[in-house]
Order: C-alpha cells, then structure tokens, then sequence
C-alpha cells in the first residue's frame, strides 16, 4: 500500500485548529512514525509498537476529514499508551485500551475544538469505545457530514430503496431491504448478494 511519512509541519493541515501542538507532543514524545495511507476500506488508521530497530509506527487514511483524522489518530495513540504501560499481555481492545482512548480523548474535548455535534457522539464513545472506528455507526454518521468527497458520496442508508451505488472498485449494487441493521444488496454484475452497512460510504 502506496504511504508517505508526514512531514510534521504539514501535519496541521490533517487536524482541526487548535490541537496540533498536543498531537505534536505526542509524537515526539514517544517518537511516533506517522505515515497517511490512502484510502482503506476496511479501516481508518492502524498501530505498529515499537520493537529493536523501530520506533512506533501509526498510519492513518488521508481521505479522512480534520476530525476523523484526529479522532482515528487518537485510537492508535491509545493503543501506543496501552503498551507502554502493558505490553502484550491484554487484550487490543480490552478495558486497558478503553481506559487510555477515553482518557486522552476527554483531553482533547476539554480543547473544544469538535463542533458540537461531534462532541455529543463523542461523549458517547468516551462511555464505551468501539473497537474499530469503522464499528461506530453513530460517530460515523455524523462524522459524514464534515466530509469533502464530492456530491455523488453518499450513506447506503441514504440511497432509495432498488437505487444503484458503486463502490470503491467499480462493482454496482441495487439496494434491498434491512436485516437486522444491515442492508441486503445484490451485485448487478453477478446476482450474489452482501450486506452493507447503513453507513458505509459509496458513489
């Protein structure tokens, strides 16, 4: 996957004002690799502890919004403070985890820098943290609304019911009903049918 590290005087213009100098301190401090990854589908950022030879290695997309990007770089960085502090020897996401994301997100909301629908979702999250970014449709949804994609990137959930959508690849789908909280959507070019979810981005 094509990557390039982030020159960290660039990195303000990937997070909202206000914040860069807390990121920064970050990084520094626990002499962190950041690298922008384009655009992956199935997640938004990922952690690499550091080991002989290598510091820490975050990745984060760099499709992703100011706050998205903020907010997915803050998940990795919890897992960094989650293994200085354990090792090994829990679990990724476990309350270790959840405790270090919680905290350094409060953090960052102190600073008031999310508008105020975010940070009401991301009280939320604060409560009980998702596993993936990617999990967390509440946050996802209204994360949406701040994106820059183009007026043709849309919600499944927010297609017609039997409308079409491509996603990332080419391949088209007709929208069917909702199981459960999935949509069940059928491939034009070959009849087999997947579930999306209602907040899975396509064209």
């Amino acid at each position: 996957m094509p990557k390039k590290e982030v020159p960290m005087t660039h990195l303000s213009s990937f997070l909202p004002a206000g914040c860069t100098e807390d990121v920064l301190y970050f990084l520094h401090h626990y002499k962190v690799e950041l690298t922008i990854k384009k655009q992956r589908a199935s997640v938004l950022g990922d952690y690499r502890h550091a080991n002989p030879g290598r510091t820490h290695r975050i990745s984060v997309n760099g499709n992703l919004n100011t706050y998205a990007f903020l907010i997915t770089l803050l998940h990795e960085l919890a897992h960094l403070l989650t293994f200085e502090k354990y090792g090994n020897r829990v679990q990724p996401h476990g309350i270790e985890w959840k405790s270090a994301f919680s905290e350094i997100l409060s953090r960052f909301l102190a600073k008031k820098i999310f508008p105020q629908d975010i940070e009401q979702a991301l009280q939320k999250t604060i409560c009980n943290p998702s596993a993936s970014s990617c999990s967390d449709d509440g946050l996802l949804r209204v994360l949406h609304r701040y994106d820059n994609k183009g007026p043709d990137v849309c919600l499944v959930e927010n297609i017609a019911a039997n409308g079409l959508f491509r996603i990332e690849g080419g391949r088209t789908f007709r929208k069917g009903e909702k199981v459960r909280t999935r949509f069940l959507c059928t491939e034009l070019g070959t009849g087999r049918q997947y579930l999306f979810s209602g907040v899975h981005e396509v064209r």
